[in-house]
């Protein structure tokens, strides 16, 4: 009997360790479920949760209940959440060279970025994590572009524009480059801001105009990226020190690999979403060379000032302009 009893106790002991040692991160994003990328999220979770036993689960929050996304980085910071997948221009507050790729008409091409992306990404990750994030890859978000309900070919008419981009300190950058007065709204209310003509001008990549519906609600795309955009998933430190050291390899491990697999898919996706705008009917309009000229010369005079002004550092812009040149030496 005494023998028995021992052996219940060490049992309910190692039962209660087990739950006790039990990690729940909970991931909050405005991407909508059902979305590829919650999906790769979701089956990464699975993976998670079976490789570690259990001892270590993701919760996902999609489609903004917890708020946009400076909401959700402030709820990180309480430990309401533990992580988020997010924009890059949302984590300027906390590492301002996030949105060192975000400058304005940086980029002549995708491969570009990339030739870019292969010797940088390292540096913004590991700056990340000095502020208290662990990012697990960057993931492509293509190049943004005009959208409206009347055609935009210089900066004039995007003055006269009810122009909308997203309230952080990357889309700040735009604006300040080109002197523009924006009108600042969630993204929850772009869609009804466009359906109630609150707004008639948004900025956006063709990926995630389609997977917000906000396509549906414009007649125009400027056919000039106007900027490069990507996201990433990030979970605090704090949280990550909570998980056993053999699980955090797995984790990171698995994490890493499925953002990779969402960066490559992102690559492929852009222009498929590109195509897709054009047969719904959208219509692409271009600039001439004098008028993509005016937009150029602009943007870099305020790139230069973003950089004066301590928006970026210029460590970081200088490397970065080291390697776009390389690549352009080199085809």
């Amino acid at each position: 009997m005494k023998k028995s009893l021992i052996q219940l106790l060490f049992l309910l002991l190692i039962l209660n360790s087990s739950i006790v040692s039990a990690v729940t991160i909970k991931i909050a994003t405005l991407s909508p479920d059902g979305t590829a990328w919650m999906k790769k999220m979701r089956q990464a979770a699975k993976d998670i949760k079976a490789q570690t036993e259990g001892r270590v689960k993701l919760k996902f929050y999609p489609g903004g209940v917890m708020g946009d996304e400076t909401a959700i980085l402030r709820k990180i910071r309480i430990n309401q959440l533990q992580g988020a997948a997010v924009s890059s221009g949302s984590l300027t507050r906390y590492y301002k060279d996030t949105s060192i790729y975000g400058m304005p008409f940086l980029f002549n091409s995708i491969d570009e970025v990339a030739y870019v992306r292969k010797r940088m990404d390292k540096l913004i990750i590991k700056g990340l994590e000095k502020k208290g994030f662990i990012s697990f890859g960057l993931a492509d978000s293509g190049f943004v572009y005009l959208f409206s309900n009347h055609p935009i070919y210089t900066i004039d008419n995007l003055h006269k524009s009810k122009f909308w981009v997203p309230d952080n300190a990357s889309s700040s950058n735009t604006v300040k480059a080109f002197s523009l007065k924006p009108i600042p709204l969630p993204f929850g209310d772009v869609l009804s801001g466009l359906q109630t003509h609150l707004i008639d001008t948004i900025i956006s990549s063709p990926i995630a105009a389609i997977a917000l519906q906000w396509h549906t609600q414009v007649k125009y795309m400027t056919d000039m990226p106007i900027l490069y955009s990507w996201g990433t998933l990030v979970i605090s430190k704090r949280a990550m020190k909570k998980v056993k050291r053999k699980d955090r390899k797995l984790v990171s491990k698995i994490l890493n690999r499925a953002f990779d697999e969402i960066n490559h898919k992102n690559y492929q996706d852009g222009a498929a979403a590109l195509a897709a705008i054009k047969n719904q009917g959208i219509e692409f309009i271009k600039p001439n060379a004098q008028q993509y000229k005016q937009w150029r010369d602009i943007a870099v005079k305020g790139n230069q000032k973003l950089i004066e002004e301590g928006y970026n550092s210029r460590k970081m812009y200088e490397l970065m302009m080291k390697y776009i040149n390389e690549y352009r030496n080199q085809h």
